[in-house]
């Protein structure tokens, strides 16, 4: 049996995918599992080895162009797929169902979209919002008798061909903490940085900074460096790929919500996230070895990527909190790391 899988949502939510990718290869255990996503999520996935085959699609993001997919969807077609779901729940995805000709075509019954939306799919579910981020997925293939798992795991591989670069450039057990998200408000301040580097460098515990690929992250870098001028940093790395190996050379890393906390936890590393707007019992990683700290209620507007509040919520979480975290964290992975969890 040949199954497809699509996702054409962001980088973060191709990480919560995975516990329902694994969930449907354990499952379906003699069947071929390929997956369709954007080209530029691809490296998190190509690397499975429960995955036959990851599609890269070209896009644009808000933009269709069918000119381009039309070469994809056609190989698609050739395989011949018995079944097909579709995770991301929107008017593409429905669309990249149907063209691909599976025989049944599992997808989300929800409001909204086109008018033929439905009409895509054979067999479909309506989605119960509410707990983590990862259960409207395991929700959906539980339509085809799939139990969910007690405790969903993100798994993730790193490209073992960038392996040299990555110990290249994370020779040591390190503390990786990244400094940027997509979104400012979703942001640790600055000066709240340097004060846990400043704490953790007088016990010798070896942080490393590092951001990302915008000009607004790459900003911040640079204004950390001036807070901080002694603290290590990683330069620009040259894509996905090399980000990923160096991910997975860290013993811990501590981040805001952002994709590389998501990176982390699915690659096995102990992770402390740190959220504000955003929820922890929604996008927190599941499992052991991970903790997080939630700020008071924000009181900014969802619908802004900076908080326009006199006292934003991501201030509120001291480095004092964090430090102890750290600590305890550090100490935990140097003599008990195993798999990349707490034991």
């Amino acid at each position: 049996m040949k199954i497809l899988a699509l996702q054409f949502r962001y980088l973060g939510d191709a990480v919560l995918m995975t516990p329902a990718l694994r969930a449907l290869a354990d499952h379906f255990p003699s069947s071929e599992l390929h997956v369709v996503v954007a080209a530029e999520v691809a490296p998190l996935l190509e690397h499975s080895p429960w995955l036959r085959r990851v599609w890269a699609v070209p896009r644009a993001r808000g933009k269709a162009n069918i000119l381009k997919t039309w070469p994809l969807i056609r190989a698609l077609r050739g395989q011949r797929f018995d079944r097909s779901v579709d995770f991301s729940g929107n008017d593409r995805g429905a669309i990249t169902s149907l063209l691909c000709g599976a025989r049944q075509r599992l997808g989300v019954r929800r409001t909204g979209g086109f008018l033929g939306q439905r009409l895509c799919y054979t067999e479909t579910i309506a989605w119960e919002r509410g707990g983590h981020e990862s259960g409207p997925n395991l929700q959906l293939i539980s339509k085809w008798g799939i139990a969910a798992p007690a405790v969903p795991r993100l798994e993730l591989r790193a490209d073992p061909a960038r392996a040299a670069e990555a110990e290249r450039l994370l020779p040591e057990p390190a503390i990786l903490c990244h400094l940027a998200t997509s979104q400012a408000k979703k942001d640790w301040p600055l000066g709240h940085w340097a004060e846990l580097y400043r704490q953790s460098s007088a016990l010798g515990l070896p942080l490393v900074f590092s951001t990302g690929i915008t000009a607004r992250e790459q900003r911040l870098l640079e204004e950390f460096r001036t807070l901080a001028p002694k603290a290590r940093t990683l330069p620009v790395l040259p894509d996905l790929r090399t980000f990923l190996a160096v991910l997975a050379r860290a013993r811990l890393v501590v981040c805001g919500c952002t994709g590389p906390l998501h990176f982390a936890a699915g690659l096995g590393v102990p992770t402390i996230a740190l959220f504000g707007p955003t929820s922890a019992a929604m996008w927190a990683p599941p499992g052991e070895g991970h903790r997080a700290i939630q700020a008071p209620a924000c009181t900014c507007s969802g619908d802004t990527g900076v908080c326009l509040s006199p006292t934003p919520c991501m201030e509120k979480i001291s480095p004092e909190a964090v430090f102890p975290l750290v600590l305890q964290a550090w100490g935990c992975i140097s003599h008990l790391r195993v798999g990349g969890g707490f034991y």
